[in-house]
């Protein structure tokens, strides 16, 4: 059964696809409409082209009948006159400029100007000839040349725009939405870890009192002791959770200290075929967050570690300052992540273990990122080598 990540993930490919044959679609059917209406275009310019050439054709001249003269030279001329979309400039042979239509002329030099339109229609439309008889011998050869509609380069361009505005919409939506997602995500996180909190202090202070009333009682010490540690330690997990169910204030406080702390306290508690090894810088480090939460977040990593290890290998944490940041790196010897579950692995509920609800990670983020310019990220990760934990935090 596919998890809700990759149902989430098919959903977003699916939604990319069917948005991309939308997209497809709607240029592929503007560009017919655009073909069909430069075919009508074209045709309408040979028409003009033919109206100019019987218009001033010598046949028509020597018509006899004056009123089919006339009658014909006004259908002629209201044909010419009719285009009023079309820029059109007509030429002669030696390429000099007759007549132009339906093109805002500068108030001088239009004739460079107009010079200018021709190489730009040429290169947008092959010219039409228009060849009038003078004599047996001779013609008189014009050129037409012509530019889309306005209207044509408008629909030309709607594509584009719409999906401009479809983008546009999709990334608002997807924002708002992501926004909200989280913000819910955020509330669950807060009442959850608050409501954790809640209800383990109450047996925690029940448990605190037990202990000290045993210390009275001619009890074995040692065992006492024990007693008194897991108490207070289910004491700071408390604490943990209801720090994290709100927004602590960050304080100043000593890297090495915390995660040696950290280091200390797992390495009592995992297998002995587990080595942990740390490198700080050689002059103290502090940073500003809450020292509590970040001991979580690096137990939080060496359990992980530990669990991609299945029991055995190295975990090695550097640290180092790079300029006003401080980068640590957790290292483990363990099974690797795929290049495409780096972001995967601190969603919320993803797991790869048969036990466990996959928050751990989600946890750890979280933690991290609460923080101003806190970053955490898988560095690098190779099968079968091990996987490296980057996080990045403003030095003090």
């Amino acid at each position: 059964m596919p998890s809700a990540y990759e149902s989430k993930k098919t959903f977003k490919y699916a939604f990319l696809l069917t948005a991309m044959i939308i997209a497809i679609g709607s240029v592929w059917f503007t560009n017919v409409l655009v073909d069909k209406l430069q075919e009508e275009e074209r045709k309408k310019i040979e028409n003009w082209a033919g109206a100019t050439k019987l218009l001033f054709s010598e046949a028509l001249l020597e018509t006899t009948n004056p009123d089919v003269f006339n009658n014909y030279n006004e259908l002629l001329t209201k044909l010419i006159q009719g285009n009023t979309t079309i820029p059109i400039i007509l030429t002669d042979d030696a390429g000099q400029v007759i007549e132009s239509r339906n093109i805002r002329l500068p108030k001088s030099d239009d004739q460079a100007f107009l010079q200018k339109k021709i190489k730009s229609f040429k290169n947008q439309h092959k010219p039409i000839p228009i060849v009038i008889p003078i004599s047996a011998d001779e013609n008189w050869v014009q050129y037409v040349y012509y530019d889309d509609s306005t209207v044509l380069k408008q629909l030309q361009l709607f594509p584009f725009i719409q999906l401009g505005v479809m983008a546009i919409f999709v990334i608002v939506s997807f924002l708002a939405l992501t926004g909200t997602q989280k913000a819910e995500q955020n509330k669950v996180w807060v009442g959850l870890s608050k409501e954790t909190a809640h209800q383990l202090g109450t047996p925690i202070s029940s448990l605190m009192a037990w202990v000290e009333y045993l210390k009275t009682k001619d009890m074995d010490p040692q065992l006492l002791d024990e007693m008194d540690k897991d108490v207070q330690r289910l004491s700071i997990i408390a604490e943990r959770f209801s720090k994290i169910g709100s927004n602590p204030e960050p304080e100043p406080m000593d890297l090495q200290e915390t995660i040696q702390q950290a280091v200390a306290y797992m390495q009592r508690r995992i297998s002995s075929k587990v080595s942990i090894t740390t490198h700080f810088p050689e002059t103290p480090v502090c940073v500003w967050m809450n020292e509590s939460l970040l001991g979580w977040t690096i137990e939080n990593l060496i359990k992980n570690a530990v669990d991609a290890m299945d029991g055995q290998g190295q975990i090695r944490i550097n640290a180092q300052i790079k300029g006003k940041k401080i980068i640590l790196d957790i290292a483990d010897t363990g099974k690797g992540i795929p290049k495409s579950k780096f972001k995967t692995v601190f969603q919320p509920g993803y797991t790869t273990k048969k036990r466990g609800w996959g928050l751990g990670l989600s946890l750890v983020k979280r933690i991290i990122e609460s923080y101003r310019k806190g970053k955490i990220y898988v560095y690098k990760s190779e099968s079968g080598k091990g996987t490296t934990f980057r996080i990045e935090l403003g030095v003090k």
